[in-house]
């Protein structure tokens, strides 16, 4: 009897996962971070908590490695500035795949799904730089996957953003692409029915709040009632991100490719850097989208299956663009140094579970670095706490966030630890003419938390030619539609931080009335 308990123990831990998630679900892992951790850690974060697919905005050697003798979906991007070598010479797509696809296929290699070529190529900011790129490269990419005998298995897309369709009426089934870019995506299609391949799009609720003043608060979240409701039609729209999957449903069956599936490859909900931006209403939207996802009963204009979904994002990336909000640092479940956020049940069924966290990761010493208030020089100070803000991240300051208005003292030690931590905690980076000391207390209050970085492990690129500096592009496309629930999203920089001048004024004016 006894050895058949064992057994019985035995059987249930091999066989089934530590964790069980909604069918279809996802997450992007970005890694623009100034101490990214480390991709072996990320990995048993995914397998600890049951999540079988996981997208990727670039081939990144470690990351590819720690993924590789896994059963993880993986879909991996290729970045916007590839797009014009792809598309213009075979055998760059060639080398691409030999480079970041077949080397990492085999018996115990990468469990590759989708090649996702660019990001959101055809945003309205970027002046059609990309319309006539995107196809030719995705059609490349392909042939050399064919060419290598796993085209078959790997399919090929681009994921687009939500503007590439409008409504004219507000009703998602009045849905059609834009008039600019009915032709381009008349051959996307095209190519993805002909390859049987999804229609991959990125929608954020999140931001129809941040951008439209007067947008119905409940109306980005789920299980509105009629008040809170679009109505189409007598079908009434609950929310936000239910109505922007038909318009694309009803756009597809006006160019006549009704039958295509739908991924949602990016969707999620900050924590931090704006008045909506919060754990709370995080935990709501992703409570609403997973109990969506396990009904299975899809949308009215797709009611059989609910798209797979990709949540935005698996970990915060410290070094993102601001350019789009504060907000753009905190799309994490996980922080920094993947650790949850809050309890999170990944199976849609509402049991408030607390995630599974990194296990086995190195913190540096316990100590931070704070505003000191026996310094003589305290007129620099405001001048001082800006310039620390143009070169850390000072995203928890801004009004809403979680560490405003705390008073002066608070958000100078907010930023000149940011500072210290972001720079190995050197002694000199905690300085600041004097304005600045180590203490071994953490001074974390409240809401407002006081980080420790981790220490961090160099990761090695596989391919210098396609290493993108960012995951999303860095500008932040403005509407096109004529519809209240279309969404923009924000986009990747290529370098860590933007606007430094609009950053010095916002902080030099927030000391400035401090000490007035």
């Amino acid at each position: 009897m006894l050895r058949a308990q064992v057994f019985l123990w035995a059987y249930i831990l091999i066989f089934f996962p530590a964790s069980v998630v909604a069918q279809g679900l996802g997450v992007n892992w970005g890694v623009i971070a100034s101490h990214p951790l480390d991709p072996k850690i990320v990995v048993n974060i995914l397998k600890d908590n049951g999540i079988k697919k996981v997208k990727l905005f670039h081939a990144e050697h470690d990351i590819l490695t720690a993924l590789s003798g896994t059963d993880i979906e993986v879909m991996v991007g290729i970045p916007n500035h590839s797009l014009e070598s792809l598309s213009e010479k075979y055998s760059v797509a060639q080398a691409w795949v030999k480079a970041n696809i077949t080397a990492y296929m085999g018996k115990k290699g990468v469990n590759f799904k989708y090649v996702a070529v660019g990001n959101e190529p055809f945003l309205a900011a970027y002046n059609g730089t990309y319309n006539n790129l995107t196809l030719p490269a995705m059609k490349n990419i392909l042939k050399a996957l064919n060419e290598a005998g796993v085209g078959k298995d790997i399919k090929v897309s681009t994921p687009l953003n939500g503007d590439v369709y409008i409504t004219p009426t507000y009703k998602p089934s009045d849905g059609i692409f834009r008039h600019d870019l009915a032709d381009i995506m008349n051959g996307i299609c095209e190519f993805l029915h002909k390859n049987n391949a999804a229609f991959i799009v990125n929608i954020y609720p999140f931001l129809n709040l941040y951008q439209n003043p007067g947008f119905p608060e409940p109306y980005a979240f789920f299980d509105n009632d009629d008040s809170n409701s679009m109505d189409d039609h007598g079908v009434k729209y609950r929310s936000v991100l239910d109505a922007n999957i038909d318009t694309l449903v009803a756009a597809l069956k006006v160019s006549n490719f009704s039958d295509i599936p739908i991924i949602v490859g990016e969707v999620g909900w900050p924590t931090d850097g704006n008045i909506y931006a919060t754990t709370k209403n995080a935990k709501k939207f992703y409570n609403g989208l997973l109990k969506r996802m396990t009904k299975n009963e899809g949308t009215p204009l797709r009611p059989k299956q609910y798209p797979d979904v990709y949540m935005f994002s698996l970990l915060d990336e410290d070094l993102k663009s601001i350019d789009p909000g504060m907000f753009e640092r905190h799309w994490g479940i996980f922080s920094f140094d993947g650790q949850p956020k809050f309890p999170l049940d990944l199976s849609g069924k509402g049991q408030n579970k607390r995630l599974v966290g990194g296990k086995n990761v190195t913190y540096m010493e316990k100590q931070w670095c704070v505003y000191s208030k026996a310094a003589s020089n305290q007129k620099d100070l405001a001048v001082k706490v800006a310039w620390a803000c143009n070169n850390t991240d000072c995203t928890t300051l801004v009004p809403g966030a979680s560490c405003s208005g705390m008073g002066i003292d608070m958000n100078a030690s907010v930023a000149f630890n940011m500072y210290y931590q972001m720079a190995n905690q050197t002694k000199a980076a905690c300085d600041f003419e004097g304005l600045a000391k180590i203490v071994k207390r953490d001074p974390s209050n409240g809401t407002c938390r006081f980080p420790i970085m981790i220490k961090t492990i160099q990761t090695t690129s596989n391919s210098s030619a396609f290493a993108p500096k960012s995951s999303r592009s860095s500008t932040f496309s403005s509407s096109t539609s004529h519809s209240p629930f279309q969404t923009h999203s924000p986009s990747p920089s290529s370098s860590p931080f933007h606007s430094p001048l609009l950053i010095f004024q916002i902080f030099v004016g927030i000391f400035t009335i401090w000490f007035v």
